[in-house]
């Protein structure tokens, strides 16, 4: 008896050692120095030691500089909210660097940095941050955040928070493309203006610099044009949505009316929202194809006159703006001038995709257009269309995005060609010496399946996994090292046909979206699937503290 109770607290002694065990790393987990960053810094070298951050705490910037100090105050503004510390941002007033100080500094000269990279050091008792431009100061600071316990993605000061401590790292960190971009369809379904901050500000988090807002299609108008108030009074709302698959037979519909638009007051908010967060917001503005909504509203902007109504159903419309009316042109240009009074970016996107041209063969207008401008075929009038756009545009002092069809027919002189059927038209057009931004089907679509369909939420189709993403290559071999100079960058796109709700979009686009962050990002040579997926098993954690509903992988 005595040895079998003894036996019985010997492993009752031994269980307990172990729970111990798993306690104290779980509850040191904090302030132990992590090193999970997304996207992966070009260089980063551990150092001795650690800083901790408390309430001697200072962030210095260390000139008058408005744009360096909201830097600082964003920063604050999370660290203050997650820690309750009240941590201020002052100007520096003296030389050197203080102790208990992250100091902000530009150095416009900077060798190597450009207008978006950073160095980082933290020492044991003061943090250093410089960068050539105020962008490349916030890149740094995203830096830190996921340097730092995650807790500071909490939205509350909670009593358990902290002690935050960083790891003493000296990190270099430079972008490999210059376009780091993101989509979001807000047309097939509506989403709030606080869900589209949301989703800016996950680009942010991830070091992206570009969100394309896909704002007009067939199935709703959602942008605000004053001279054109029936744009949005009707040509924002369809009378019932199909339900399941579009290739399910008979159609089915739910007999509800959905829609919604953005106000121009709306977009000036989310604008700036964005560039507080130096994300570039580039509009979308579909042209010739994919406008059934404003149609709808104005028909004599067809070849045929109409009626037509706004689309209750996903796919490609035979009716198109009529190229061979000027009444067209005069609309478009009305429309792209209070776009551009909107968005300051440099870049407007037409769209240019999936325009049939069975309406134009039979038009007297746009037949005669072709004879008149000694055109072809009608995709040399397709061509001719975005021409004339493009020089609005450039008049104005802006650049033409579109889709990789706009290759057809001849490429507009100054236009920049968004590659989505594949990578050959981005390839086609990198040989022609256009600019091009890659976001292939086969690996940046991310309203595709992530897993076999059976257990996954109804998709458009087609499969793109996690580690898809993440092979992704931008530049394609095939390219000499002058044409190459052309691949812009990257992006990932989300169309909505089958996506309802803000709670969907984050499914379908988290964490595609951390590993083409990376692609973008992160020089080649560093990119490693096996490391990234470590460093996710952490950032999922920051995700959580976000209220971010991102799919879970697998292990």
């Amino acid at each position: 008896m005595k040895r079998s109770r003894m036996n019985r607290l010997v492993r009752l002694s031994m269980i307990i050692i172990i729970l111990t065990c798993i306690a104290s790393l779980f509850f040191c987990d904090k302030s132990r120095p992590t090193y999970s960053v997304i996207p992966k810094p070009a260089f980063i070298q551990e150092n001795e030691g650690s800083f901790e951050i408390t309430q001697a705490f200072r962030v210095v910037f260390d000139k008058s500089d408005s744009e360096v100090r909201n830097v600082g105050l964003y920063f604050t503004d999370r660290l203050n909210g997650a820690s309750g510390l009240g941590i201020p941002v002052i100007e520096r007033s003296k030389e050197g660097v203080s102790k208990n100080t992250l100091l902000l500094r530009l150095e416009p000269d900077a060798e190597g940095l450009g207008q978006e990279g950073y160095e980082l050091d933290i020492h044991p008792d003061h943090i250093i941050l410089i960068a050539g431009s105020p962008a490349g100061l916030f890149y740094g600071i995203q830096t830190i955040f996921q340097l730092l316990p995650v807790d500071v993605y909490s939205d509350s000061s909670a009593s358990q928070n902290g002690p935050w401590i960083l790891p003493c790292v000296t990190i270099r960190d430079v972008p490999r493309y210059q376009y780091r971009g993101m989509h979001l369809d807000v047309c097939r379904h509506f989403f709030p203006k606080s869900f589209i901050k949301k989703y800016i500000d996950l680009l942010a988090l991830h070091k992206f610099n570009k969100f394309h807002w896909h704002l007009t299609e067939d199935q709703g108008w959602r942008i605000e044009i004053k001279k054109y108030p029936g744009l949005t009074e009707k040509g924002a709302y369809r009378k019932e949505t199909l339900v399941g698959h579009s290739r399910s037979k008979p159609h089915v519909f739910d007999g509800t009316p959905h829609g919604g638009y953005y106000t121009q007051d709306d977009v000036r908010e989310i604008v700036a929202y964005a560039r507080d967060r130096y994300v570039t917001v580039i509009p979308e503005i579909e042209m010739p194809g994919h406008a059934t909504a404003a149609l709808a509203v104005y028909p004599e902007l067809s070849c045929t006159g109409g009626p037509f109504e706004v689309a209750t159903q996903w796919g490609v419309f035979e009716d198109v703006y009529c190229a061979g009316n000027d009444r067209v042109f005069e609309f478009l240009e009305d429309v792209l001038t209070e776009v551009i009074d909107l968005f300051p970016g440099t870049y407007v996107h037409v769209g240019g995709d999936e325009c049939p041209k069975v309406r134009w063969e039979a038009c007297e207008k746009c037949q005669a257009r072709i004879e008149a401008e000694g055109l072809k075929d009608e995709d040399e009038l397709q061509s001719y269309f975005i021409r004339r756009i493009e020089r609005f545009l450039s008049s104005r002092g802006r650049r033409l995005i579109g889709w990789d069809e706009i290759l057809e027919g001849g490429l507009a002189p100054e236009a920049t060609v968004m590659s989505w059927r594949g990578m050959e038209g981005g390839i086609e057009a990198a040989q022609q010496g256009h600019y091009v931004i890659m976001t292939p089907t086969s690996y940046c679509y991310f309203d595709y399946y992530q897993a076999d369909p059976r257990d996954e939420p109804l998709a458009i189709g087609g499969k793109i996994t996690l580690k898809d993403v993440y092979v992704f290559e931008p530049t394609p071999a095939s390219l000499t090292s002058q044409q190459a100079e052309h691949i812009l960058g990257a992006q990932g796109n989300v169309w909505t046909e089958y996506i309802k709700t803000p709670e969907h979009v984050e499914y379908m686009s988290v964490p595609r979206m951390c590993a083409l962050a990376e692609v973008v990002w992160s020089p080649q040579q560093v990119r490693n699937w096996k490391d990234f997926k470590a460093r996710l098993d952490v950032h999922v954690h920051r995700l959580d503290k976000l209220d971010v509903n991102y799919r879970k992988e697998s292990k």
